[in-house]
């Protein structure tokens, strides 16, 4: 009897929430690393450009793979990738073997995993149900990420801190992501990619579904979706500089506002927005292109707020407000890939595509909205900040609408199988 669904969800969840751990070990080990390992700042800096150069160019491979291979294989080897590359990282390599270590990561975790559990999440339910699996998988991933990173912490401090704490940390995250993986090979179902057809060779259909996937306005118009919400979640970082420059936020509530923007709106947008995107909006597209707007009109009266003479707590939760549309945004942003019925043998293309365009705003987000700040003192460069976050969600709101318009048309381009 095949397992429930939702169960699989979970240890998806499970899997998804503990593979970039490792990857981001930095949350809980970035003094340690300094004074132990002897990683300057600049270093501990260029692993993430090496991991992103690799996640990136990657990504296109992902395109092949991703419906090439059975996630039954592609899942669990991203998961022991990572892990193996925990096991050298505890030896605390030097800086040259610890750059070759993330950049296996972002393979094993972004080019191998990544678009294959969207994929997997994608085929577990029906087009009615997209936006509760998505908005569950981010906020089982924010559950995850607190009990994870707290166990790694725990250890940390019971190995006595320092060198040691900090391996027996990374052990800990090692031993963890193993054993997902050792699960998810026995949880996770076997498929058969895209299966070769009278005549066809497998590897020309696998072809054939990218060119789908490339020519598809579509799939372009759902990827550019993704692009959108992520541009304006960028901003979302400059909000706790905001309030401690322009509110005076108390140092301890940096930490609390922290963990509240980070965690708790993963883990309630997520439900929230999966619900209201599949029972009220009774499409993500839909619920994407109406909140799109409504994140315009929120931000535009957010920056009239007189921000110089309001409450901190008032601005706190305003800023909370609106991070709030965005997770919930976050959380179903894949959830049109099926809606605009890309060929379910075609997902993970779809995804790595999705992924490619979607995620691009890492790249040059976070510098444009830096550049504002160092070039714009104070309130004045908060606001072209806000006014910029402002422009991607119109922009969104003109894409979803114009995607929700096609979607509406009596033979849509997705409905083609080529």
């Amino acid at each position: 009897m095949l397992m429930n669904k939702w169960i699989r969800l979970c240890f998806l969840i499970l899997g998804g929430g503990t593979i970039f751990k490792l990857s981001s070990m930095k949350d809980v080990f970035y003094v340690p690393m300094q004074e132990d390992w002897g990683l300057t700042n600049t270093q501990i800096g260029l692993s993430f450009t090496v991991y992103t150069i690799v996640q990136t160019t990657g990504l296109f491979l992902s395109l092949y793979i991703a419906d090439r291979f059975s996630k039954k294989l592609l899942l669990p080897a991203g998961l022991i990738g990572v892990g193996l590359c925990g096991l050298y990282l505890s030896t605390l390599p030097p800086f040259t073997g610890y750059l070759i270590a993330f950049a296996a990561m972002a393979f094993f975790a972004d080019v191998l995993y990544w678009p294959v559990l969207l994929k997997a999440v994608r085929l577990l339910g029906t087009k009615e149900e997209q936006g509760r699996l998505f908005g569950f998988l981010e906020a089982g991933r924010g559950v995850i990420d607190v009990i994870i990173a707290s166990g790694a912490l725990f250890v940390f401090v019971q190995f006595g801190e320092g060198k040691a704490g900090m391996q027996a940390g990374l052990m800990y995250y090692t031993l963890v992501t193993l054993a997902v993986g050792i699960i998810t090979y026995f949880i996770v179902d076997n498929d058969d990619a895209v299966p070769a057809t009278k005549g066809k060779d497998t590897n020309l259909e696998v072809l054939k579904g990218i060119k789908h996937v490339l020519t598809s306005t579509n799939v372009w118009l759902a990827a550019l979706g993704i692009f959108f919400v992520y541009s304006a979640y960028c901003g979302l970082t400059y909000f706790i500089p905001f309030l401690k420059e322009i509110y005076a936020l108390p140092v301890a509530l940096v930490g609390a506002y922290g963990i509240i923007n980070q965690y708790a709106l993963k883990m309630v947008g997520g439900p929230v927005g999966g619900f209201l995107a599949d029972k009220v909006a009774k499409s993500p597209t839909v619920y994407l292109k109406w909140t799109f707007l409504l994140s315009a009109i929120a931000m535009c009266l957010f920056v009239q707020l007189p921000h110089a003479s309001m409450n901190v707590y008032l601005g706190m939760a305003a800023t909370l407000g609106f991070g709030a549309i965005i997770f919930s945004q976050r959380a179903i942003f894949f959830a049109p890939m099926d809606e605009i019925g890309t060929p379910r043998q075609y997902a993970g293309s779809a995804m790595a595509f999705g992924c490619i365009i979607g995620y691009m705003p890492a790249m040059f987000g976070y510098t444009i909205y830096g550049w504002l700040l160092d070039n714009f003192e104070g309130i004045t460069g908060y606001n072209y900040v806000f006014y910029t976050m402002m422009a991607f969600s119109l922009c969104g709101f003109v894409c979803s609408s114009l995607l929700a318009k096609r979607l509406k048309q009596p033979v849509p381009e997705a409905l083609q199988t080529a």
